[in-house]
């Protein structure tokens, strides 16, 4: 996807092959960058979670002889921890900084441009870009061109798989800012506003257990049910067509959450403000993301 443009097919067949062998290419090359964004989350969740079980054998919090295995499940402290998408920011940061740098100095003494044309065909080269005003490997002969030619090839792989990691770390941390500064907008004062987002609220979404909890509510309450539809669904009458779409929605929801346990092997832990600030869900590389990283907190 870099598209450089200073070599293209020229012929039909060239170009049929060429959109033919695009959609694998393409589709090969997306999901090997998946992978890559998914073992290096892995890496750096690994690495940070040592550190902070040291920190909290350092303050007290853990005991010395405590170790990694079935007594997990014993320790508050770390149930459930994953590092903050801030810390692996910074860390993605500083590798695509210093991988920049490195292959600048390695541009600069090769090619000849200067250090900033270098930075900036980095940037340009490593974000898939491509504007193909710089492009590398052009001259007719190189000193070591065998070396420079595979040093070139691990600098560019190597690079796209961290800027391509690093946009998405940046999208989680958008997507959060854009639902802080949403959240500051809303209108509180007036009550119209509040009562059309209830009710727009109440009939697109359907939360797990929330028919439950109101009706436990009005039980304890009352002693007796809040409307004749709930007494008309338990005492085995009729119900109405937005009910049972109601019931299979949260069944069906119940039902996926314990398939996606199951297949995990283990119930997943998500904390209360990854629940409320929308950040759960994804597809693709923001799936990765969320399921590795600790959603911060709207007051941060």
């Amino acid at each position: 996807t870099l598209g450089f443009g200073m070599t293209t097919p020229a012929t039909v067949a060239g170009k049929v092959f060429l959109i033919v062998y695009g959609l694998f290419g393409c589709a090969g090359t997306i999901l090997f960058f998946n992978l890559f964004l998914e073992r290096i989350i892995s890496l750096l969740a690994f690495i940070m979670k040592a550190c902070h079980e040291r920190q909290l054998r350092r303050s007290g919090l853990l005991p010395p002889s405590f170790r990694r295995g079935p007594a997990m499940s014993e320790v508050g402290s770390l149930m459930g921890w994953k590092p903050s998408v801030y810390h692996v920011l910074l860390i993605l940061g500083i590798f695509a900084i210093t991988l920049s740098c490195c292959a600048s100095a390695m541009y600069t003494a090769v090619e000849g441009w200067n250090y900033v044309d270098s930075l900036y065909y980095c940037f340009v080269t490593f974000s898939t870009i491509g504007f193909g005003d710089l492009v590398s490997s052009q001259n007719a002969a190189y000193q070591n061109q065998g070396l420079y030619r595979f040093g070139n090839f691990i600098f560019i792989l190597m690079g796209v798989c961290c800027i391509y990691s690093l946009f998405n770390v940046i999208s989680i941390v958008i997507k959060q800012v854009l639902n802080w500064v949403l959240k500051k907008l809303e209108c509180r004062c007036c009550p119209k506003c509040h009562k059309s987002s209830a009710r727009l609220g109440r009939r697109n979404a359907i939360t797990p257990g929330a028919r439950l909890r109101r009706h436990n509510i009005s039980m304890d309450a009352d002693g007796q049910y809040d409307s004749d539809t709930e007494g008309r669904r338990l005492s085995g009458e009729m119900i109405s067509m937005r009910e049972l779409t109601a019931s299979n929605k949260v069944s069906l929801a119940i039902l996926q959450k314990q398939l996606s346990e199951t297949a995990n092997g283990y119930p997943r832990n998500v904390c209360i403000n990854t629940r409320q600030n929308g950040f759960s869900a994804g597809v693709g590389a923001l799936a990765i993301m969320n399921n590795r990283l600790a959603e911060t907190s709207d007051s941060r």
